[in-house]
């Protein structure tokens, strides 16, 4: 790898290439280790965007780590994964942080394909625990002395499958670390009875008892009994007999200060040499060594590119409003109107445009923290004693929630409206974070509406739809602005499964031109439109991917030789494939054009660069109708151009 920090303030950081050269340092140099580790860190973030406040909290812990066990030989699984850019950069990928998020360069996350020391891919919360414990068991099996390491958060471990995780880890036989990385702050401020356990835990009264109870419980553990004494002294590392963790069957060690490498190594150390299973509380601080950050770790969670030196300046009001505020605007105004309104959020509240709401309808604002499953079933239960549940939810958040979706609400026929937010790409997030496969698992449940909004103002009115109905309805919208439409103040509905034709073909077209009709489904019936100025073809919105508008489907589809659909979501199952069924059953014979999202993983990068890259902007969609239905020489069209 070459030196491109030879010339930088960073003499220490040069010379780690892997965990193994930073093995060979003395302790002593650990400290200032870090310290440009977390400069280097600030430097390359503040320069590309990317998480930011979680990772500056993580520098000492991933230090120690390294340093103590033999990775990648040990696995360290990171639980959602926005805390690992230190481990990226002792890893040997320091040279390409200027990359991250960004096409063809480092994800934001772990990924296993990315480098043999990233054990786990993880995007997602609550996974770390589950994925370790399986790795544990394999080297048990195996006959392998390899030690696994989850390394989760406060926030996380809220979620379901991390109690399920450590009820089934406490009964297992085999060497587990779990370390619970105590920062108090998941990207929205944390909820829930654990999350007030684990405060109560570093209270006074905690520290005043566990003193007098540490030395008598640890006696017949030297090492640990060390950590005890230290305790005493330095109030920075203990043993907590008899607390939750133990009783799940882990053996409870800390809390401990996550900053301090003295109190991290030694107690890491000691662990690495104990059986079975152990549970490690270390406390760190979000955005640690960068005031700013550490002042408003929210703000600093994921930023974009920033001038260290002044910070994020406050954002200029941008020209056109997101589909995230649009939505946050019509939360508020339909819960002013409307007092059985209710809106509910798995610990997204910012994300998800939900901090008016909470501001303004406290008593009917819900942060259900990292359960999915939860969420979904909670507003089933509000619904059911007469409420109107709104979830807000990122479309591959509610992949998590599937079963209470069909089982919880659309077998009972509850009217829950699901505001799902980052349909379609995410850009810098990648495959993880993409909606690209809500219409097909969604539309195939019975009772449930999916509404496919083009524009600002038809997100307001589809919403209004959405919250009318008396049975389960999903209105997907993608992050970002859209072309800019002019709102409405109020809150008329949409006709509930109407589409409506956008642009008609003009009737003189060539002879031997085939007469196109493409129906477009969400923002991209704009694309569509351009392609269709130049193609001649009618552009149909349809609004909603179920249910269909067959009436106005088999009406366009009467008129026009070829069709086409066009969507922002998995062609597979999707709105395409809800066209072709219609026609079928019909009994209608028409060529047809699917266009989508193919049948891939689509990578982090530029949204834009993204989707013309799946032919999926103006130029795509014109190339791509031009291809499957051509004209003749004679007939040539101009040729719009591509991002790609």
């Amino acid at each position: 790898m070459p030196n491109t920090l030879s010339a930088t303030p960073y003499p220490l950081l040069q010379t780690i290439n892997d965990p193994a050269d930073l093995r060979h340092l003395p302790r002593a140099q650990l400290g200032q280790l870090s310290a440009e580790l977390r400069a280097y860190l600030l430097d390359t973030v503040s320069k590309t965007g990317g998480h930011l406040s979680s990772n500056l909290g993580t520098v000492e812990l991933t230090v120690a780590l390294h340093y103590v066990f033999n990775t990648p030989h040990d696995r360290l699984v990171w639980d959602v994964g926005h805390q690992t850019y230190p481990h990226k950069i002792l890893t040997g990928r320091r040279d390409r942080m200027g990359s991250l998020r960004q096409l063809g360069g480092l994800s934001g996350f772990p990924q296993r394909g990315e480098s043999e020391f990233d054990a786990f891919g993880t995007a997602h919360s609550s996974t770390s625990i589950s994925a370790a414990l399986g790795m544990a068991m394999a080297s048990k099996i195996k006959g392998e002395d390899r030690r696994a390491v989850a390394i989760i958060g406060d926030g996380a471990m809220t979620a379901g499958m991390a109690i399920e995780a450590l009820n089934n880890g406490g009964v297992a036989d085999c060497n587990l670390l779990v370390i619970l990385n105590d920062n108090d702050m998941s990207i929205s401020p944390p909820v829930g009875a654990l999350n007030r356990y684990l405060a109560q835990l570093m209270s006074g009264h905690f520290y005043a008892a566990a003193k007098n109870v540490g030395k008598t419980v640890l006696k017949g553990a030297p090492p640990l009994f060390e950590l005890a004494k230290r305790f005493e002294e330095h109030a920075k590392g203990m043993v907590v007999p008899a607390t939750l963790f133990e009783k799940f069957g882990f053996n409870y060690i800390g809390p401990i200060d996550g900053h301090d490498l003295d109190s991290l190594i030694p107690t890491l150390e000691n662990i690495k040499h104990l059986q079975g299973r152990q549970f490690l509380h270390v406390v760190t601080k979000k955005g640690q060594g960068y005031k700013r950050a550490e002042a408003d770790p929210v703000t600093y969670h994921g930023p974009g590119k920033f001038d260290l030196a002044v910070g994020l300046l406050k954002p200029v009001v941008p020209p056109k409003a997101t589909f995230t505020q649009v939505f946050g605007q019509w939360l508020c105004d339909m819960a002013a109107a409307d007092a059985r309104m209710v809106g509910i959020t798995p610990a997204m509240r910012e994300g998800s445009g939900m901090v008016e709401f909470e501001q303004r309808f406290p008593k009917r604002y819900f942060d259900v923290g990292i359960a999915e499953q939860h969420a979904v079933t909670f507003a089933a239960g509000l619904a059911c004693e007469g409420l109107k549940p709104v979830v807000a939810i990122y479309s591959t958040f509610l992949q998590r929630a599937y079963d209470q979706l069909i089982h919880d609400v659309a077998i009972q026929n509850l009217p829950v409206v699901f505001a799902l937010d980052r349909a379609g790409l995410v850009g810098a997030d990648g495959a993880t974070h993409a909606g690209a496969y809500d219409i097909a698992y969604l539309r195939c449940i019975p009772n449930m509406g999916i509404a496919c909004p083009a524009d600002e103002s038809e997100c307001r009115g589809l919403l209004s739809s959405a919250f009318a109905q008396n049975h389960p309805v999903a209105v997907r919208y993608p992050r970002g602005a859209g072309v800019g439409t002019a709102m409405s103040a109020g809150l008329e509905a949409l006709p509930y499964g109407k589409g409506e034709i956008r642009r008609q073909a003009i009737a003189h077209v060539p002879a031997h031109s085939p007469r196109i009709a493409i129906f477009a489904f969400g923002t991209l019936l704009y694309p569509a439109l351009q392609a269709a100025e130049i193609l001649n073809a009618t552009v149909v919105n349809m609004r909603w991917a179920k249910p269909l508008d067959i009436a106005l489907l088999l009406q366009v589809a009467a008129e026009h030789e070829s069709l086409v659909t066009v969507e922002d979501a998995c062609i597979m199952g999707g709105a395409g494939s809800a066209v072709a069924e219609a026609l079928a059953a019909a009994g209608v014979l028409r060529p047809l054009l699917q266009l989508g999202l193919p049948d891939t993983f689509i990578e982090h990068g530029d949204p834009a660069k993204l989707m013309a890259m799946q032919g999926l902007d103006a130029a795509g969609v014109q190339a791509s109708i031009e291809k499957r239905f051509p004209v003749p020489a004679e007939t040539a069209r101009p040729v719009l151009k591509s991002v790609a």
